[in-house]
């Protein structure tokens, strides 16, 4: 659909008639001589109409004409994904549980740094954000435009908060996730260096969620060092409790929802690095997705127009001179 960035340059299309009033040859005394007889009666008018055409055309490219963008379906391969970021104040430390100095890099900045380098090698993906601390907050819908992912992702530079309310952050993941097509794959990937005790109806409601649909859960948990890892069995006499560990708990109240579950446990950047290659190769699959379409501008080919018309208009101006009849040379008479 064409649309035009300056409109008001189309009240002056009736400017390109004024070719219809002005006379562009030179008429000649001697028939058959001038550059209008060349051809019969057809020259004149096509002059007449390239010159409104040259007019017409300056006019169109001045009001900056153009295709409008949108977008069409492609079959791409990638997945549905949700990315759900922990935001936290204890993601803002370091692996090492300290604040970040010199050249050591945060836990969320760590992970920022490396979803945005996922998201770029993915180009077929659709990607919804959601964050939570002491709440869930929805970030960016499902979405194709890249550029609102990486600006989503990049937006969770902020300092977070102080709780971790997991369970209904992972309500918002799954519902945004049920919100695409059910032919095509989902996914949830939960980024989080901790946990919390997920509250009775909450567990309720993910295993509700679960039961509907398919969706494949990753969690990657970034490990501070002397954190419990999620794999830990607890030993003989150790409390194993959702207070005392919750993050263990959280893996098996995940496993326990029958969804592909699968879960990783990066206590560095290098190993995050390695986690979300993984995630990307089990994340590979056909999808049906749409691809932006930008807005093309039309003004040049507007201009080019006009420019080849002025052209051939000039050519015939210069054919008439050159081959016009020459009027002879007034007679001089002596007494």
């Amino acid at each position: 659909m064409i649309g035009f960035a300056h409109a008001p340059a189309l009240f002056a299309l009736p400017v390109a008639l004024l070719p219809l009033a002005i006379r562009w040859l030179g008429a000649s005394a001697v028939p058959r001589l001038d550059l209008r007889a060349v051809g019969g009666r057809t020259v004149g008018p096509a002059l007449i109409a390239l010159a409104m055409l040259a007019l017409a055309a300056l006019i169109l490219g001045l009001a900056q004409p153009y295709l409008r963008g949108g977008s069409v379906a492609y079959r791409g391969i990638g997945t549905n994904l949700v990315l759900l970021i922990d935001r936290s104040s204890s993601m803002d430390d370091t692996f090492a549980g300290r604040s970040p100095q010199g050249d050591n890099e945060s836990k969320a900045s760590a992970a920022r740094r490396i979803l945005l380098d996922f998201i770029a090698r993915r180009p077929d993906d659709r990607i919804g954000i959601a964050a939570f601390s002491t709440a869930p907050m929805l970030v960016l819908p499902m979405t194709e435009s890249r550029t609102a992912i990486a600006a989503a992702v990049a937006a969770m530079a902020e300092p977070g908060l102080s709780q971790t309310d997991v369970g209904r952050g992972l309500t918002l993941a799954l519902e945004m996730a049920g919100e695409a097509s059910a032919s095509d794959a989902r996914a949830v990937v939960l980024v989080s260096d901790g946990a919390a005790v997920i509250a009775p109806e909450v567990q309720t409601a993910l295993r509700n969620l679960a039961a509907r649909q398919q969706v494949n859960i990753y969690w990657l948990y970034l490990r501070t060092k002397g954190a419990k890892g999620i794999f830990e069995v607890p030993e003989p006499g150790q409390g194993d409790t959702p207070h005392l560990r919750p993050e263990r708990h959280l893996h098996i109240f995940l496993q326990s929802l029958r969804l592909p579950y699968y879960a990783f446990e990066a206590d560095s950047p290098g190993a995050v690095e390695a986690a979300v290659t993984e995630i990307d190769r089990m994340e590979s699959r056909p999808i049906l997705t749409r691809r932006p379409v930008p807005r093309r501008d039309l003004a040049w080919a507007c201009y080019l127009l006009a420019s080849i018309s002025c052209a051939a208009l000039a050519a015939a101006r210069w054919l008439e001179r050159r081959y016009a009849p020459r009027r002879p040379a007034p007679l001089l008479v002596t007494t």
